[in-house]
């Protein structure tokens, strides 16, 4: 049976809150833990400490943590924790790959009355010592591998190993029993890094009565609903879709790790959901649409709910998530928020053809959609989509004028509420349901993270021999969202070497284009819309450059193998000639094309070829040799 989700106001703040023994009223923001308008739910370490010990709490690695291991580990991590001077708004930096150890940092962090900040190891060097700098970070948590690649790097943010917080010594200081420290709602929960628009990322600052209530009203709205749930951590660490995963925990789900390799590589995500049994995976559409005719070519029910979120669905696998819903085959649901509004702002159960949208607002939040005059609108109007209520966050983390931008004064409601300005444009239906437009300014979203393309361009900026530099949003030879670089100055090898080594992969452009000027507006501002035009050149520059890098080597593809993978990543990348030296991913391709390139091969070698193989033989010629290894051996 379809769950309902709770109908909310349309276009108003949310009248005053009812007064409860010893409160006045409050506005809808209060961060009182006491009001009906603040968190009015248990804090998550509550929770948690009330779930029964025999429960398997995390799965990871082939192995079990039970719901008493975890408390008991997460119990000593807190003791050192606070050995160290740490607690209520201390920020502990967890540089670690994702598994158990993860888990228990995360619940330690919280269960001493500290605040998180997720660093993902695999992030460049330079943006992981930026991370920890601009937080303030009091102390960095690693994995203790002793390498570079996964510790702190240029900074004096006191580090320590992981093993040293959960190593259970004889003190019997160690082994007290689980007694989370006291916190408020607005005591600072975590901060989560997002793409800036001034050039440099900006940690948002969420409270606990926030995270709180985002887990109460995931249940109110039928989305973790029921008991023994086993849900699959899928996003990154440093993606605040992950707080909407282990935070399911706390209500005693049991949550499941899914490692890189298996999450990068649909056949072996949809064999996993079915080995592990998970009832619940959060994933972007991007992924989501060549996993979906995987999970339903058997034809058969799952108690699977996809949680689908992190950009905007297109038109046709909406139809084909919604055929699913509705012929048992799985639950599918879009879920929608910023950041700066902890997690989700909105949901609506994808279980009806016609146009995408966002569902109606969850009950910690209320919205304003508001004209350019910030008046509101009504049915079939459109706006920017304002958001109020407890879930919205602190404000940006040692940022109060980025924060004043952002976080601004309700235009209506009570006196002291503020309201979040999104940037998102949406239509209002008749219904309350919201449908998304696109957004207002620079931010984009690429593979379901967040991105402000002023960011890239100062970095591209901050290369020597760049000039000017613009990235707009386009689309990659297969239709899907790519980011393309015009530069003035500069040469494209160079600029994505360097970028790699700032930058999050997702987050270095797919394609560069050289430019000798850049056309402006009459007011003397970049003309934006001038720059599609040079998409083609960016086609024809690619096919020239590989058709010089094959000149170069004095040979062309040899071979059916070298041949297949050469017309692949041609019609992949958009390119018109490949050479066998030539290396994917400097052609511009990433971990979505990745796949798009091993479903072509399966499905014409019939060869089970893993996404890996990709990663490890990204030379055309090594990769081709590979197949032919794994043709032989299965003809063998």
């Amino acid at each position: 049976m379809t769950a309902v989700l709770p109908e909310r106001s349309a276009v108003t703040v949310a009248e005053p809150a009812a007064q409860r023994p010893g409160h006045g009223p409050h506005p809808a923001d209060c961060p009182c833990g006491g009001c009906a308008a603040g968190t009015g739910a248990a804090d998550l370490m509550a929770r948690l400490a009330a779930v029964p010990g025999g429960r398997t709490a995390v799965v990871a690695d082939g192995l079990e943590l039970t719901f008493d291991e975890l408390r008991a580990e997460a119990a000593v991590f807190a003791a050192r924790l606070a050995g160290l001077g740490i607690g209520p708004e201390s920020v502990v930096a967890l540089c670690l790959p994702r598994g158990a150890g993860l888990v228990t940092a995360i619940v330690g962090t919280l269960t001493a009355g500290a605040a998180y900040l997720p660093i993902d190891p695999a992030l460049p060097a330079e943006r992981r010592t930026y991370l920890l700098e601009d937080s303030g970070a009091d102390l960095v948590v690693t994995d203790g591998a002793a390498e570079p690649a996964t510790t702190a790097t240029r900074t004096s943010t006191r580090t320590v190993a992981l093993p040293e917080l959960t190593a259970d010594l004889a003190d019997r200081a160690d082994r007290a029993g689980f007694a989370p420290v006291p916190v408020t709602p607005d005591t600072l929960a975590y901060v989560i890094y997002t793409s800036g628009s001034t050039g440099r990322p900006k940690g948002v600052e969420i409270g606990r009565g926030a995270v709180s209530l985002l887990l109460r009203e995931l249940e109110e709205a039928g989305i973790a609903a029921g008991e023994g749930r086993r849900v699959g951590w899928n996003a990154s660490p440093s993606f605040d879709a992950s707080v909407q995963q282990w935070v399911r925990l706390c209500r005693g789900d049991t949550l499941v790790m899914i490692d890189e390799e298996t999450r990068r590589d649909p056949a072996l995500l949809a064999a996993f959901v079915d080995d592990q049994a998970l009832t619940d995976l959060d994933i972007t559409p991007s992924h989501a649409d060549p996993l979906l005719g995987l999970l339903t070519a058997g034809g058969g029910p799952r108690p699977l709910t996809l949680l689908v979120g992190g950009e905007a669905i297109s038109p046709s696998l909406w139809d084909r998530l919604a055929a699913a819903h509705r012929s048992g085959l799985l639950r599918a649901v879009n879920l929608y928020g910023p950041t700066e509004c902890t997690v989700d702002a909105t949901a609506g159960w994808i279980d009806g053809p016609g146009e995408p949208h966002l569902g109606t607002v969850l009950p910690g939040l209320r919205m304003l959609l508001l004209d350019e005059n910030l008046a509101p609108v009504g049915p079939g109007g459109t706006g920017e989509l304002h958001l109020a209520g407890p879930r919205v966050g602190r404000g940006y983390r040692r940022r109060p004028a980025l924060t004043a931008e952002r976080f601004v004064a309700a235009p209506s409601g009570l006196p002291g509420s503020r309201v979040y300005r999104t940037g998102d444009r949406c239509r209002l239906l008749p219904d309350g349901r919201l449908v998304y437009l696109g957004r207002a300014d620079g931010q984009v979203k690429v593979r379901g993270h967040r991105v402000e393309l002023p960011e890239i361009e100062a970095a591209l900026t901050r290369v020597g021999g760049v000039a000017e530099a613009a990235v707009i949003l386009g689309e990659d030879a297969g239709g899907e969202p790519a980011l393309i670089a015009y530069h003035r100055g500069g040469h494209a090898p160079e600029l994505r070497t360097r970028l790699a080594r700032t930058l999050p992969s997702y987050m270095v452009p797919s394609a560069f284009v050289a430019v000798d000027r850049f056309a402006t507006t009459p007011s003397g501002k970049l003309d934006r819309s001038a720059l599609p035009a040079c998409v083609e050149a960016r086609a024809g520059s690619r096919a020239q450059a590989a058709s010089r890098a094959a000149a170069d080597g004095g040979d062309g593809p040899r071979g059916r193998a070298e041949e297949l993978i050469a017309r692949v990543w041609g019609e992949v990348l958009g390119a018109a000639s490949i050479g066998p030296d030539d290396n994917f991913f400097k052609l511009g391709g990433h971990s979505l094309l990745a796949i798009k390139l091993v479903s072509r091969v399966r499905a014409e070698l019939s060869l089970a070829l893993p996404v890996k193989a990709v990663y490890a033989h990204p030379r055309l010629r090594d990769l081709a040799a590979h197949i032919e290894e794994l043709t032989a051996a299965r003809d063998a």
